[in-house]
């Protein structure tokens, strides 16, 4: 019940704009509704028609006054109302397909955009085959259930409400008689559809696993090929099918066993009427005609009852993944937002100092990664932050650029919060280069001015310039113009990272992030990136990761972390004079090296 009314508010919020398209809707399958129900009573009609016409024709006194006029006519508009029916249907059906088209593409951009202004943490938390999942099989299923399903709920309700109406007026009696099994029917169709819902909601769910899974594995291809895992990464694949398999036979079994379970209940039904029919006929004051009429009205309406009933379960199956493909797509759109100060200041850059400010953090409640953590680099400065993996290295860069806030204490520039910048401000003057670099489909000029799309073509060069890899990019055929994407092969993982930089050196950031730019590459690679890197730091307050610690032998502050605590602080020479941890580390690279 709870993920209905998640997937009403859902479905309410994209589609209360087409109200006028639904009430059109409304008003032709109320037409439609009409036709169907009313036509009925005309073959009622016809058939009682037809049987005087025969009385009077088989006996001779009466003959002359047989006449098949009033049956033709009554036959004549029996075929206007199924045509009526058929085409104001046809034209619901159209106006709906639009709607369908036109609201499931909005909630795709929907959906993209929300994520665009969701909290990295959302992305550190859940993995990219389960939020693809969310794009794909999520949003197909309402699709389908709304390009397919929507028209027959609106008829089915339609059809159920004009029968019912047209039953008690046609004969009371015979319309609570057809009425009777609705109970029963009710009572299985509740339980069977509860545990149909728990089911498929298992299912999209460890689809969403499995998908993410899937993407793992092919991210990771090269490394399982290299260490010969083929077999246990399909072992692994082969655990999450079987969880899908298992869970798509209890969604499709509970699903499609509701249909043939009303189609019993209608054929039930049918036969109840027509024995009570058939009784009412026999021992009731009507004349033949007439109650051989009624019984072949009812009959039809017997079968009309269950058959919006019947519709709706037969598209159940589909209706309950639109449904749970609506609670996982709204679960994205409830998300919280970064957090964007109300009134945010602009940053025109560092003029003096940034200061970390004994600043506690956790990813977790309970389980704190940083321990009182301050640092406090002026303007221009070089920060280098060494230490052991968990250290908290990467935790101090993710709060400088707001990625998550501090628990407790403070980061600030020049004295202000950096919490009360705007975030387009602040990040506008922080430029970051990951240990993977990340290139996008387009071209390579394309990559390099991500970060400004209007920069010029001569500023693109000359940033490449900067970066070391102009040479390589006019070595190619189409230049600049060359094709790539984050997977292409002709570019080593040094040639990304210096386009990476690239990319940083044309958004000319104020404060600059190095995230151990320099791990993945050879000893020639290095030089070059290490080159570019002098360049981009120059005059720019930055903070380096490293873990080869000849890259920062001339950073002006070298802090070293340990289990989330600053246990040394200086420049290299005074680091060494102290023979701590740094000097250990430092004599151990230098003999491995």
């Amino acid at each position: 019940m709870r993920d209905l009314k998640n997937a009403g508010k859902y479905y309410w919020h994209y589609l209360k704009k087409y109200w006028f398209g639904f009430l059109v809707t409304a008003i032709l399958i109320g037409i439609s509704t009409a036709c169907i129900v009313i036509a009925p009573t005309y073959l009622g009609r016809a058939v009682s028609e037809l049987t005087t016409y025969l009385q009077q024709w088989t006996n001779t006194a009466t003959r002359g006054d047989a006449n098949l006029g009033s049956f033709h006519k009554t036959l004549w508009v029996y075929l206007a109302l199924y045509l009526g029916d058929a085409s104001t249907l046809f034209i619901a059906s159209m106006i709906l397909a639009r709607i369908t088209a036109y609201s499931t593409g909005t909630m795709r951009v929907g959906l993209f955009r929300k994520m665009q202004r969701m909290q990295v943490q959302y992305f550190d938390s859940h993995s990219d085959g389960d939020i693809l999942a969310r794009y794909t099989s999520d949003l197909d299923n309402i699709f389908n259930a709304m390009n397919q399903a929507l028209i027959e709920i609106f008829l089915s309700v339609a059809q159920f409400i004009g029968i019912l109406i047209v039953m008690f007026d046609q004969n009371v009696t015979m319309a609570w008689v057809t009425m009777g099994s609705t109970p029963v029917a009710l009572i299985i169709a509740a339980v069977v559809m509860k545990k149909a819902g728990v089911a498929v909601n298992h299912q999209q769910d460890d689809i969403g696993k499995m998908n993410g899974y899937i993407n793992e594995q092919v991210t990771a291809q090269k490394v399982i090929i290299t260490n010969g895992l083929q077999k246990d990464s399909i072992a692994g694949f082969r655990k999450h099918n079987q969880k899908v398999r298992k869970s798509a036979m209890s969604g499709q079994i509970w699903s499609g066993v509701l249909n043939p379970l009303m189609q019993g209940m209608s054929l039930l039904n049918t036969a109840i009427v027509i024995f009570f029919g058939s009784w009412f006929a026999l021992n009731g004051t009507l004349s033949t005609g007439a109650a051989l009429a009624l019984v072949v009205v009812f009959v039809n309406y017997a079968q009309q009852y269950y058959q919006p009933i019947m519709s709706l379960t037969s598209l159940y199956g589909m209706i309950q993944l639109a449904i749970t493909g609506a609670r996982r797509v709204d679960e994205v759109r409830s998300q919280p937002d970064e957090v964007q100060p109300a009134e945010g200041k602009s940053l025109a850059g560092i003029k003096d100092e940034l200061q970390i400010d004994d600043v506690h953090f956790s990813y977790l409640p309970g389980k704190e990664i940083l321990h009182g953590v301050s640092i406090s680099v002026h303007k221009g400065e070089m920060v280098a932050l060494v230490g052991p993996t968990g250290s908290g290295k990467t935790t101090v860069m993710n709060l400088l650029n707001r990625f998550y806030d501090v628990d407790s204490g403070g980061i600030t520039i020049d004295g202000t919060d950096i919490r009360e910048f705007s975030l387009k401000e602040l990040r506008k003057n922080v430029g970051i280069v990951l240990q993977d670099p990340q290139l996008f489909s387009g071209t390579i000029a394309d990559n390099i001015r991500f970060g400004d799309p209007d920069a010029s073509m001569e500023r693109v060069i000359d940033a490449a310039k900067q970066a070391n890899i102009h040479e390589f990019i006019a070595s190619l055929p189409k230049g600049y113009e060359t094709e790539v994407s984050d997977e292409q092969s002709i570019f080593s993982a040094g040639q990304k990272q210096l386009m990476s930089i690239a990319r940083t050196i044309l958004t000319n950031p104020q404060l600059l992030i190095l995230d151990e730019a320099t791990s993945n590459v050879d000893t020639v690679t290095e030089a070059n990136i290490q080159a570019a890197m002098d360049r981009v730091i120059q005059g720019r307050t930055s903070f380096v990761i490293a873990h080869r610690l000849k890259t920062i032998l001339n950073a002006d502050k070298i802090v070293v972390l340990k289990d989330g605590a600053i246990i040394e602080q200086g420049n290299h020479d005074k680091l060494l004079a102290e023979d701590g941890f740094y000097a250990g580390l430092y004599r151990n690279q230098m003999v491995t090296d």
